[in-house]
């Protein structure tokens, strides 16, 4: 072979392991994108979920140290986030902030209660753990009233059951795609070197020494696919997260840290299966079979 055939060759070859590497990062993109809904779900799901809380109103008689006592009995609650005493002074000045009026200077007196928020853990904020909480707050005398929005609660458990499902549907067949994408891709790529296999072959060589070089070579593909769509996705994310820069924050250390890991897996898991199975392809084909 001459010179300028070695060159032509060698120029396909590495255009071949180019789009390999971007038909393998773009598609682990993807999955990583859904990956990062899913996960976020759950983050959006305890953000929402940790803001529902229960208004218990007190008693006229009870005493501020009572109050202070009974706060650090909710506070000791597991089903407690975080609770915030509201005197009958704050509830009336909100008030007033609320309705633009002085409602006091026309009733002549603060009709209003002291009373304590109780912000939920959002594992406990759903209808069925909201009532066993409202019948064992019940026994408190320090109570006088509770409140919550039972509708509110249901609908977001509700919501969040559907979102859920319909994303992890679309993942799933995401990762069906994937898994056919990254397929094909490693499948030309091992078709290109068929040659290569059958004579191997013909000199003795055994189906793992030959099966090896092309796994190794395909981790090493789908690391570096793997890392291209985590810098992919960083920028994605950093972008998103400028857009939405204060209502809440989505970037969670763990939650990249999983979402990364689990792209790396993916790329090189998929990619080290699928020349697996297409060089056992190879390897159980005659001679004039590689022709077709």
């Amino acid at each position: 072979m001459s010179i300028q055939e070695n060159k032509i060759v060698n120029r396909r070859l590495k255009s071949s392991y180019l789009t390999t590497v971007i038909s393998i990062s773009l598609v682990l993109f993807l999955f990583g994108i859904v990956g990062f809904l899913i996960l976020n779900i759950q983050v959006l799901s305890r953000h929402v979920k940790e803001n529902i809380g229960i208004n218990i109103e007190l008693k006229e008689n009870v005493r501020e140290a009572d109050i202070q006592q009974f706060r650090k009995i909710l506070d000791a609650k597991i089903f407690v986030k975080s609770t915030e005493y509201i005197t009958r002074e704050q509830a009336a000045i909100e008030t007033q902030k609320a309705l633009g009026e002085d409602f006091i200077s026309f009733l002549g007196f603060n009709p209003l209660p002291a009373s304590i928020k109780v912000k939920l853990n959002a594992l406990w904020a759903n209808p069925d753990s909201i009532t066993k909480i409202e019948s064992e707050l019940k026994k408190y005398p320090q109570i006088d009233e509770m409140y919550y929005r039972k509708t509110l609660i249901h609908e977001i458990n509700e919501n969040v059951r559907k979102i859920s499902l319909i994303v992890f549907s679309f993942s799933l067949l995401l990762f069906l795609i994937a898994l056919t994408l990254i397929n094909n891709t490693i499948r030309l790529a091992v078709y290109s070197k068929r040659f290569l296999i059958h004579t191997m072959q013909l000199v003795g060589a055994t189906r793992h020494f030959i099966r090896l070089p092309f796994i190794l070579k395909s981790i090493y593909y789908g690391l570096l696919s793997s890392m291209i769509a985590i810098l992919l996705l960083l920028g994605a994310i950093f972008i998103v997260q400028n857009q939405i820069e204060g209502l809440i924050d989505f970037v969670e250390p763990n939650t990249l840290a999983l979402l990364f890991v689990g792209v790396i897996l993916t790329g090189i898991l998929i990619s080290s299966i699928s020349t697996f199975f297409a060089i056992n392809k190879y390897l159980n084909l005659n001679t004039d079979a590689l022709y077709l």
